[in-house]
């Protein structure tokens, strides 16, 4: 019984993770800090800044969402700082799954994993429905409808059966994918300078109307107010952790993967909260409960021209979310594979651009099948779920590390180790408390069925179990 205890458990050597990494299973190094900080802004600037502004502002805030983003943006520090100590050490493809690999033991890694499978697969389905919905308000702009059948996921009752657009952009960000990490940070560098291009415009010709007096009362929902809708603007933070999938594939990783995960985050703060104040300047915040709240405004100021370029910002900001969450499902999948938790085939590598190929075309099957034909609605929710429980698991285990393996060369640490963990986990808790009961259930569900493909497949095949028992 010790035995097989001591075999769920067993963990993975910081060296063995990271020679890898390094290895000919290695993946391509070819990005560096401005890619990393690119590709966080990429995946959480999306709906968020959008949509969620506004439903803030005026179900929960008030102008006083200015304070909601400020204490949401801070909370979500709490867990990027954890994962800037993890990947500054472990520069290897598998973020919170290969972290917690190395803390906790291979069990709970594949917990974790099986949890990220999850996050990961969801967040890409809701996200291509969002984006088709958004492409197909675009097309009625000129006049082109698609026919009902092909527009949303199968639903008999409204009359449609296969969402066709989802699965156009989830073929296409697959390609680009397949084509090298080179390449594919290179398109979504450019696509997310346009977006913040298109955020700064929206600053700064609304300014220009910005009226003071919207801003009164300020804070007309109370603290309370403030604290709900920082509850709900912290999932608009959500994402940054995807820059950490992409460790193996930066040139410096001990010196970039820090640099990407808190500047991208500053940057997205900065940017949540220079909207949040235009936005409530220039409109009353009681009629901001609008799907589009930012093109919204622009419309109310007669600036019709600009609202159309936020248009286009949206189509852009969703195709960049999708396509990092489309990125870190990937290279989970490789990274799960190679440690033989799943098929080995999964994570076989391109000879030329050193892609993982199998990996690739599993998300595409996967964000296709659930974008295309499942509505998404309710299981939104298990996306924040998993998340959540993926920041808890690294802040616990940046604390025990540091007590268990001080001498490990840290390039970056987390300041007030035995505080800000704690926070993080506090803060990361009493959102996760908050989700439905139905949350939970799926949730658990999901945990059951992973369990016992680890037990039936994992336990059997895990590379480091063979590594153990060659070395006995």
């Amino acid at each position: 019984m010790r035995h097989l205890f001591r075999a769920l458990f067993r963990r993975k050597p910081m060296d063995y993770t990271i020679h890898q990494a390094s290895g000919k299973n290695g993946l391509q190094k070819a990005m560096g800090a401005f890619d990393l900080t690119m590709l966080g802004v990429g995946a959480v600037i999306g709906t968020g800044i959008f949509v969620m502004t506004g439903i803030v502002a005026a179900q929960n805030a008030g102008p006083a969402i200015i304070l909601s983003f400020i204490l949401s943006g801070i909370a979500c520090a709490f867990a990027a700082l954890c994962y800037a100590e993890f990947a500054s050490m472990i520069p290897a493809s598998g973020s919170a799954y290969t972290y917690s690999y190395t803390v906790f033991g291979e069990l709970f890694a594949w917990i974790l994993g099986w949890d990220l499978i999850l996050e990961y697969g969801l967040a890409c389905s809701v996200v291509a429905s969002g984006w088709s919905a958004y492409f197909q308000e675009l097309l009625k702009g000129f006049g082109v409808h698609l026919p009902t059948a092909i527009s949303a996921a199968f639903d008999p009752s409204k009359g449609t059966y296969v969402d066709v657009m989802a699965t156009v952009i989830v073929l296409l960000l697959s390609t680009i994918l397949l084509s090298g990490v080179k390449e594919s940070s290179r398109i979504n560098d450019i696509m997310v300078l346009i977006k913040i291009g298109v955020v700064l415009l929206f600053v700064i010709v609304g300014a220009f109307y910005v009226q003071p007096s919207n801003w009164t009362p300020f804070m007309p929902y109370g603290f309370g107010g403030v604290v709900q809708g920082a509850a709900t603007a912290f999932l608009a933070y959500i994402g940054f952790d995807a820059v950490s999938s992409a460790s193996e594939e930066v040139r410096n990783p001990q010196r970039d993967m820090p640099i990407g995960i808190l500047s991208s985050l500053g940057v997205c703060m900065v940017l949540y909260i220079a909207v949040s104040v235009v936005l409530t300047g220039m409109v009353p915040y009681t009629e901001l409960n609008v799907g589009d709240p930012v093109a919204f405004a622009l419309r109310f100021v007669h600036q019709n021209w600009v609202a159309g370029f936020v248009s286009l910002g949206a189509i852009l900001g969703i195709t960049t979310v999708l396509f990092v969450m489309m990125y870190g499902q990937t290279r989970l999948f490789f990274a799960i594979s190679r440690d033989g938790l799943l098929p080995k085939s999964i994570a076989k590598l391109s000879k030329k651009s050193k892609t993982p190929i199998f990996s690739i075309l599993l998300t595409w099957i996967m964000a296709t099948i659930f974008s295309a034909l499942v509505p998404l609605d309710e299981l939104a929710q298990l996306v924040n779920i998993g998340t959540l429980f993926a920041f808890i698991v690294v802040s616990i285990g940046v604390v025990v590390l540091r007590v268990k393996r001080p001498d490990i060369k840290r390039n970056f640490k987390v300041p007030l180790v035995y505080v800000i963990p704690f926070l993080s986990v506090l803060s990361c808790g009493f959102l996760m408390v908050n989700l439905s009961g139905q949350t939970w259930i799926r949730f658990l569900i999901w945990f059951g069925i992973g369990l016992v493909i680890y037990l039936f497949f994992g336990f059997r095949h895990s590379e480091l179990g063979k590594l153990q028992k060659q070395n006995r």
